[in-house]
Parts: structure tokens; sequence; C-alpha cells
């Protein structure tokens, strides 16, 4: 509704018994260009006000049926009619009346004899205030759908993170794979042709069997009979090793993502972890200008955590790949992550994740769990990452996590969540 459409009807209901007060208030509002509506009892006003709603409704308090209090205290008892601003009028000058009338809604009250200067100053204040209401309700509303337009923003921008994430997990996972598929595929060859050599060696001594000829002797000669076959069982123990490796990359897939166990359970999270790890081995490697991050894990004995698996290899995700970017843009010589797991008066896990990079401010801290809030290059993050953490520690695990750091000496994450959750508290 427009500003415009808010203040072109002014229409007020009177609602009182006595026909010359209906006549007075009618021919007076009439003359200031105001609509006029009239009910000469309570009943009748709650009829008309069911077809059309007045701007504002001048209620007398002592009339016949049901009095002007009953009649104001059905009207906010609707919702429909609750906002409509009611003025009493009465010829009662107890300040009990005027009392009870306010604490049921009434917004002012007009005492009898009527003085003509008076009700227009209070109808023209009230129906400007109520003008001026629905206009902040309108802004408002307007306001509420900007945030939820916000909000789906945001929303798309996490999806946006989680498939940068993901992005990240496919790329460590074909590093990882190409490596022993290439090593497989390389060697296939070779044993398809040692196969078929052996393969016309067999038949060849099983045309001749029982005494090898001199042609079988010959082959086997020129094939090196001896060295194919220990070759051949190299090389099928170095394709059994690479297709271990695939095996095990594909189970740290299965763990890290757990798409097939997103609900709540407990887990092992130093499996989770070191899962993580393995997928991240990519960025942990050296490289032609900076060395290979060392990773130190400094495990306790920890029972199973009640957790949402894929959601906490998220936080590990988050946080490991962050340090991994402090590191790189650091010039240590020994780069490492250190990786420390407890339990807290026993019914606590603590996982603490540090670097020894070059630092956080405190002032920069303080803001890392804030949404889009980021130190990195434009293009390089959003800014959600942790803050996606924190909800997923905060929220779903009813946990804690906080950065810890030392200008020049490195960052620490550490994330605190209960061994045993109340599924109540973290739906």
């Amino acid at each position: 509704m427009s500003v415009d459409c808010l203040a072109q009807d002014n229409t007020i209901l009177i609602v009182d018994d006595t026909p010359t007060n209906l006549q007075v208030l009618f021919d007076l509002l009439s003359e200031q260009g105001y609509r006029v509506a009239i009910a000469k009892n309570g009943e009748t006003a709650l009829q008309r006000l069911q077809i059309s709603q007045p701007n504002l409704i001048l209620l007398d308090v002592m009339m016949p049926g049901i009095d002007g209090f009953e009649t104001c205290q059905r009207l906010k008892a609707n919702p429909d009619t609750s906002k409509i601003p009611v003025i009493f009028m009465t010829a009662l000058s107890d300040s009990v009346d005027k009392v009870k009338g306010l604490r049921l809604g009434a917004v002012d009250y007009i005492t009898k004899p009527i003085q003509h200067e008076e009700v227009l100053a209070r109808i023209q204040v009230h129906l400007e205030l109520r003008h001026a209401t629905r206009i902040v309700e309108q802004r408002t509303e307007e306001l509420n759908q900007a945030l939820e337009s916000l909000k789906q923003a945001q929303q798309h921008l996490v999806q946006g993170e989680k498939m940068s994430a993901l992005g990240q997990l496919v790329a460590g996972i074909a590093h990882e794979i190409n490596n022993p598929v290439n090593f497989i595929h390389g060697n296939l060859t070779y044993v398809k042709e040692y196969t078929q050599d052996l393969l016309e060696f067999v038949q060849l001594y099983q045309k001749n069997y029982p005494h090898p000829v001199e042609e079988i002797q010959a082959r086997a000669k020129n094939l090196e009979l001896e060295f194919l076959q220990e070759d051949l069982l190299k090389m099928l123990g170095s394709m059994e090793i690479g297709s271990e490796r695939i095996r095990q990359l594909v189970l740290s897939l299965r763990n890290f993502s757990r798409l097939d166990e997103s609900e709540f359970k407990a887990v092992d999270i130093h499996a989770g972890m070191n899962s993580t790890l393995v997928i991240l081995q990519h960025r942990l490697k050296a490289k032609s200008n900076f060395p290979a991050i060392q990773v130190i894990k400094d495990y306790a004995q920890l029972p199973e955590v009640e957790c949402y698996p894929s959601q906490l290899n998220q936080v590990f995700m988050n946080i490991l790949s962050n340090a991994i970017d402090a590191l790189e843009e650091s010039n240590i010589t020994t780069p490492t992550i250190t990786i420390r797991t407890s339990v807290i008066d026993t019914d606590w896990v603590r996982v603490s994740i540090a670097d020894n990079g070059v630092g956080i401010p405190e002032s920069i801290c303080s803001q890392l769990f804030n949404p889009f809030f980021t130190t990195k290059p434009v293009g390089k993050g959003t800014g959600l990452g942790l803050s996606i953490s924190y909800q997923i520690i905060t929220e779903k695990h009813n946990g804690k996590i906080e950065c810890r750091s030392t200008v020049g000496q490195g960052t620490e994450f550490v994330v605190q969540i209960p061994l045993q959750q109340i599924m109540a508290h973290i739906a």
C-alpha cells in the first residue's frame, strides 16, 4: 500500500446513542472534509466494522446494551480491528473510568459537552499518528522482505562455499588418484603382453608334453621364462598396491563426506580428521617455492563422539584449509600444523588445530566468525567458511569454537563439543 493510499480516506465512525450528539459531530466532521459513518449502539458498530473499517472511532461510554468499554474490548480482541484508534466520549470526569478505558486500548478521551476545536485537534493528531503508524508498518514489511531476500542471498553464498569446499575435495581426490591410476594403466600393457606370451608358451608346452622339444626350449629361452614369471608377480604386486591405494582414497572420501551417514551418530573423530588430511594431502606436499607442511598428530585416547560426522569433517576442512593458506603466505622454513585431541572433565572432547604461521592480530580474531568477514584477497574467499563452522559447532553440537593467536608465532583454533548430545537441543 502506498503512502498516498494511506492518507486519501479519513473515515471516522461515530458510536453514540444520542441523536443530538450524532448530528452535531456528523455536521462538524463533514464540514472539515471527513467521511463520517454512524452507529447508535455497540452491536451496530461491531456489525458495521465487519463490512468496512474506519480510520478512527469516536465511541460513547454510556450506551444501552453493550457499553463503550465492552465495545472497545471486543474491538481490540479482534485482529482485524485491534489497530483502529478509539477515542472515548464521556461526561464522566472520574479518573478511574479514564484509566479503565485507556487500559482497554483507547488512545484518548473527549469529555462532554464537546468542544469543537478540541475534538478536531484530537482527531487530527490521532489520524496523523494512525497514518504514520501504517507507514512504519509498511516500511517494516518492506525491510522484512529485504531481510528475507538477504537471507536467501546468504544461503546461496553458503551453498557456494559448500561447492567451493567440494571443489577442493574433488581436486585433492583427483590429484591423489591420478598417480596410482596411471601406474596401473601403464603396467596393464606389459601384463597383457606377458600373459599372451605365457599362454602361447603353455600351449606349445601342452602340445609337446611330456618331453619338451627344441622349439619349446628355444621359445622359453627367447622369452626369458624365469625372468618373465618373476617380473609378472612383481607387477601384479605393484598393481595390487596401486588398487589398494585407490580403495583407501575412496574410503577416505566416503568417511569425509559421510553421504550415507548424514544422521546424528557416534563416530571416531580421529578417522574423520585423518580422512580430511588425506584429501588435503596434495596441499601439504612440497612445491617449487614452498617446503612440505609437516603435520604433527597428538591424539589422545578418545571414545566415540556423538555428532553429525559430515558437518564436523567440514569444520576440520575449513580450519585446516585456512591453516594451509596462512602457512603458504608466510616465509617459514619449517611450516607445521599440530593437531591435538583430549577429553575434558570426562564429558567434553577438545580438538586443537594450530599452525606456526605469522599469526593474526587480536582485533581480527574477534571478527573471524562473522559472516562475510575475510582477510583473503578478493575472489579467494567468501568469508563464510568459519562462520559456517561456528554455526555447526555452536548450534548443531552445543559446543564452542575459538581462535587464539599471537602475531609472529602462529594461530590455534580450539573446538570443544560434548561427548554425548541431548537430541532435543540440537534439532
